[in-house]
């Protein structure tokens, strides 16, 4: 099993990003893919989640209306696009997969990880 996220960079404050989530070993499209965040001396904290079943999503509260996250089936890959992005926003971007076909938030419910993108955000 493999995931291996993408696109993170520096930006500006009020800039955006990309980031992808190739993944493979596993059969994507019956797995929900989370993206989660950890920045220094913080808890990981669950950002985005879809369920490749049947294409619900759910968002933190501090990215809601920001933060998009879409699926291609066709490509096992997962996206988060990240608009208007703060300081704040600044953290190592995880990829995750979860056998739970529903929404899940919960990092402990994840059973593949990827490596990690840094997403640094400047004032």
């Amino acid at each position: 099993v493999q995931l291996v996220e993408s696109g993170g960079g520096l930006v500006h404050t009020g800039g955006s990003l990309r980031l992808s989530c190739a993944t493979s070993g596993f059969t994507f499209e019956y797995y929900t893919m989370g993206w989660f965040r950890q920045a220094p001396g913080k808890e990981r904290e669950a950002v985005s989640c879809i369920t490749n079943s049947d294409g619900l999503t759910s968002y933190g509260d501090s990215v809601r209306g920001r933060f998009t996250i879409s699926s291609d089936k066709a490509k096992n890959t997962v996206y988060l696009e990240m608009n208007s992005l703060k300081p704040e926003d600044t953290a190592v971007y995880y990829c995750a997969a979860s056998t739970m076909a529903i929404v899940v938030n919960a990092p402990e419910w994840y059973e593949h990880w990827g490596q990690g993108t840094q997403v640094t955000v400047s004032s």
